[in-house]
């Protein structure tokens, strides 16, 4: 049967007039009109929330997108075609709860012929009778905590950035109904203006932002109560979120975003994998773009301690050709992970046929759903915002958390290919298994992993002759009988990598290599080659697999640690070497370029 909640949740009633503006087709960006409204909304927000006011005092964990949800919650008002196409893929995932001021009204919505036609089947769906603002879902909805990693889900609440009360209390009705323990940074010394288009975490205490949650906190925020320094905007997310202060990488804004949220031009799609949007060389917000890549990639790691890996996809233009400032943002990143569904904006053919087969490439076995942002009647695009700003997950009650650094191709067909992965359950894991193959249209070989320590399973594919394409995954089962594959779509997703069969001959010094990293690797724009050594004579090249020079990086000397840049955008897919000559030795590391 079809669910109804009618809210009965006693809330602070916000007593200022003019402030409820719903079904108003309220953007992303605050209207002018707005400003008015911004102290009475400053000065009601910490007594409005229902939820925990002090910090967890146990160590926390924020979950990331692509872990097990359980909840897709979604707010019913304009824009009811693009919501009705994200109700009609995510109840095959989740529960769906929708936030709306009449259910018979969307009831006849979604069984109507439009978008896409009747959805017959509405028993995965909560319709929540209350009041709201806006569509904006992903930026006043909250996040999930997990209590010591993997025991209890929580939800954590921010002070929304918009003078929009209704929208702002709605994380409270939502956990009054799903009976999840929620905290609210809304009360000083801890009050944090936050907003969920500005955040994406990989699960372990790393974490994203632009600088707008410093400008927002600082002494020229609008709604914040308490002004904070940088540090203090760290230990807050730390205290209530985990999130590592040294590993909370704020970026600066970009020039023509007019929301500054990193949703809008990134999105992490594993722990190591930035996706990030391309403009044309040199337009828009591209140069800031790349210095804020480049920032990051000089300056921080993943959680496995090596670079990040970066893969572009373009930012499309308008009809016209033209980007911001002449023209509104049009971007792919602002997709959504719901378990194994990815659902992405599309704008038009020439360029939706891009994104979608880069995405589809990315993420091989989960079902990749284009959805249209940029249609008359249902073109959210212009309102600054798309997929990802109107929906927000709710994680599992039970995780069985996963992670493992994938493995790259390799030269080895000799030695056992050694695969590590981390696994933690509330009840402890009593089993991990590797499966791997090198047919995908055969069956899958199991291998029984090892405990090794510190909630970490190993087990080893067998050496294979160079030129096979090894696919592999994960299972994890725990004590109390739960099970989880990663990748979460395994075994129709996986892991893969090539055995070389192209060896060049290059002799190296055992145990040292002066080309100490290649970054982003694989790569497709500009790529970082460090070097560490001390000579008057040296050869830095690029060369192809069959051994010819592509290009001379560098010649001469150099005095230390170095880093020089190459752009990997003029080069044609396929496997590189990158060769430092020194006179008598030879250095090399390998370079893929996607």
């Amino acid at each position: 049967m079809m669910r109804f909640f009618i809210s009965s949740i006693l809330l602070f009633v916000i007593s200022f007039s003019g402030i409820a503006q719903q079904d108003e087709n309220l953007p992303n960006q605050m209207l002018p009109k707005e400003l008015i409204r911004v102290d009475d909304y400053r000065l009601s927000r910490s007594s409005s929330s229902a939820g925990i006011t002090t910090p967890p005092n146990f160590p926390v964990r924020t979950m990331a997108e692509w872990e097990e949800v359980q909840t897709l919650v979604l707010t019913w008002t304009n824009y009811t075609g693009i919501l009705k196409r994200i109700v009609r893929e995510a109840i095959l995932e989740v529960e769906v709860i929708i936030i709306c001021n009449n259910s018979n009204d969307v009831i006849n919505f979604l069984n109507g012929n439009s978008a896409g036609g009747p959805i017959s089947d509405l028993s995965n769906i909560v319709f929540l009778e209350d009041e709201y603002n806006s569509i904006w879902m992903r930026d006043y909805g909250s996040e999930t905590i997990y209590r010591n990693d993997v025991d209890t889900v929580m939800q954590l609440d921010w002070i929304y950035n918009r003078p929009r009360p209704e929208d702002d209390i709605i994380p409270d009705i939502i956990a009054d109904y799903k009976n999840i323990p929620i905290y609210n940074t809304t009360q000083a010394p801890n009050d944090l203006v936050h907003t969920g288009g500005n955040f994406m975490a990989d699960g372990f205490g790393t974490a994203f932002s632009s600088k707008l949650v410093l400008d927002e906190n600082g002494p020229g925020g609008q709604f914040n109560v308490t002004v904070k320094t940088e540090l203090e905007v760290k230990n807050i997310m730390f205290d209530w979120m985990g999130i590592d202060p040294d590993k909370y990488i704020l970026m600066e804004t970009l020039p023509f975003d007019g929301i500054h949220h990193i949703d809008m031009h990134m999105k992490l799609l594993d722990e190591e994998t930035l996706l990030v949007g391309e403009f044309p060389a040199g337009l828009s917000d591209g140069p800031q773009l790349e210095a804020n890549l480049q920032y990051v990639l000089s300056n921080f790691n993943s959680v496995f301690g090596t670079p990040f890996k970066v893969v572009r996809i373009p930012m499309p233009p308008s009809t016209g050709g033209n980007y911001a400032p002449q023209a509104y943002y049009r971007t792919f990143t602002n997709s959504i992970f719901i378990n194994k569904t990815v659902l992405v904006p599309t704008y038009r053919t020439e360029y939706d046929t891009t994104g979608m087969r880069i995405m589809r490439e990315l993420l091989p076995g989960y079902k990749i759903v284009g959805i249209d942002c940029d249609n008359a009647g249902s073109n959210i695009i212009s309102s600054s915002g798309a997929l990802h700003c109107i929906s927000k997950t709710i994680g599992v009650d039970d995780p069985l958390l996963m992670s493992h650094q994938r493995l790259e191709d390799t030269y080895d067909d000799v030695n056992p290919y050694l695969v590590e992965a981390f696994m933690k359950h509330r009840s402890g894991v009593s089993q991990g298994t590797l499966y791997w193959t090198t047919d995908t249209t055969a069956s899958y070989n199991s291998i029984v992993m090892t405990d090794i320590g510190n909630d970490t399973w190993s087990a080893s594919i067998p050496a294979q002759a160079a030129g096979s394409e090894v696919f592999y995954y994960v299972h994890g089962t725990s004590n109390s009988g739960k099970e989880q594959v990663r990748p979460i779509v395994a075994p129709e997703g996986y892991w893969n990598f090539d055995v070389l069969g192209i060896n060049i001959g290059i002799e190296e010094i055992a145990g040292f290599n002066a080309i100490t990293a290649v970054y982003p690797n694989p790569a497709s724009a500009i790529t970082a080659i460090e070097i560490d050594l001390r000579t008057d004579n040296a050869s830095l090249r690029l060369i192809d697999v069959m051994g010819q020079e592509v290009e001379v990086i560098h010649q001469g000397d150099i005095s230390g640690e170095k880093i020089f840049f190459i752009d990997a955008s003029r080069l044609s897919s396929g496997v590189y070497i990158v060769s430092l000559e020194t006179g008598n030795r030879t250095y090399t590391q390998r370079l893929v370029v996607k």
